[in-house]
């Protein structure tokens, strides 16, 4: 696909799952700090000072090549060792993205340092020259550069700086509005009388031990929190043998808003709506990589506003004259769930050089009419419990 190609150049997006692109601005690179005064662990340590569980991934000096390793699982407010002594001085390099439990989209801390990863599983390699071949998918990395042998340590931080105490604190707070805890006070802000109410009512729901370590509680959260988030939003998926570029359109409020580019990898996942679905109608773009060009949506669609980059577009009027491009984005009912999941197989594209056809050239008259079901769409049974996609 040639604009995905252009976007993936230029924005250095790389292959970002569920909306971490449309919030990755707010978060900090991580900084390399070297404090002697602490006694540090032989080799390099990493400290999240966030309020979010992170998971890292490394990349050091190995001969000629570079050996990256992932993923390291950091609590908020916790340190571990990722790569044990001795250390290489040089150039090393660093990433690390959101659980998939919180709201708002995955966030990273990374740079332009482009290094394969494998986005869902452990991984040990050597850096090879393109990801691609062996099914693994490019992040950028921030490059850090280490001048000590015996023990150095880099921190993550967020906008509001914390102390690995005030993290901790942040982060429990965060995992109980992710897991579906309201925490907040009548004047806005958090209420501690609330969060410690949560606390108590979650210890009791998770039937956790009275002995049971603030770590396994900020375990046991996370899982809630993921469970949750499994439950609400939409979720768009790959079942082709080719990477799909993927946007989404919906109302807002009393306008429109159409939103992409998530690029999904074969067998990957994008939760590109990560709140309970509240609108009858959504809309769905897809085009599907191939040799000989780019295959679009078989399925007739609304048209609505799209970019070459990433983009995040209010208003489907005149695009062209916005410098926009217009595109037919297909519309799903979620059929009254607060969840959806949507697959695209092969068979839901057209042959290359074939545009989708719009469905009419005007909005639709009333959102509770159910439109058309695209070929691909798969709505999976509603999970056994209501409440509240990522992969």
């Amino acid at each position: 696909m040639a604009r995905a190609r252009l976007f993936n150049r230029l924005a250095a997006f790389g292959a970002v799952g569920a909306v971490a692109f449309v919030l990755i601005a707010l978060a900090l690179p991580a900084t390399a700090q070297n404090r002697g005064r602490e006694r540090e662990q032989a080799g390099w340590s990493l400290c999240n000072e966030t309020s979010y569980v992170l998971e890292a991934a490394t990349g050091r000096p190995d001969g000629r090549s570079i050996l990256v390793q992932g993923w390291v699982r950091l609590r908020p407010g916790e340190c571990k060792l990722a790569v044990a002594a001795p250390l290489t001085r040089g150039t090393h390099y660093l990433f690390a993205r959101t659980s998939t439990a919180h709201r708002g989209g995955r966030r990273q801390w990374g740079g332009d340092a482009q290094l394969c990863v494998d986005p869902s599983r452990s991984f040990t390699f050597d850096n090879p020259p393109r990801c691609d071949p062996m099914s693994l998918e490019s992040r950028g990395f921030r490059r850090v550069q280490i001048n000590k042998r015996d023990s150095w340590r880099t921190s993550f931080a967020e906008a509001e700086p914390y102390t690995l105490y005030r993290a901790r604190a942040a982060g429990i707070q965060r995992l109980l509005a992710d897991a579906g805890f309201d925490t907040s006070g009548s004047r806005g802000g958090v209420d501690p009388r609330r969060t410690a109410a949560a606390i108590a009512q979650f210890r009791t729901t998770a039937r956790l031990q009275q002995n049971a370590s603030e770590d396994q509680m900020i375990d046991a959260l996370e899982t809630a929190a993921r469970r949750r988030a499994d439950q609400v939003g939409l979720t768009l998926c790959n079942r082709t043998s080719g990477r799909v570029w993927t946007a989404i359109a919906r109302r807002r409020g009393e306008g429109w808003e159409s939103r992409g580019w998530w690029p999904l990898g074969p067998g990957g996942c994008a939760r590109t709506i990560d709140e309970p679905l509240v609108r009858e109608v959504y809309y769905i773009l897809a085009t599907m990589e191939t040799p000989e060009g780019e295959r679009f949506l078989s399925a007739p669609g609304e048209p609505f506003c799209a970019s070459p980059a990433r983009f995040a577009i209010i208003g489907r009027e005149n695009c062209d004259g916005r410098l926009y491009d217009t595109y037919n984005y297909a519309p799903i009912s979620s059929g009254g769930r607060q969840g959806l999941v949507v697959e695209f197989l092969n068979r839901d594209f057209l042959p290359v050089g074939e545009r989708g056809r719009s469905l009419s050239d005007r909005l639709p008259r009333d959102e509770s009419e159910e439109p058309p079901t695209p070929r691909g769409v798969r709505r999976p049974p509603p999970p056994a419990s209501a409440g509240s996609g990522d992969t």
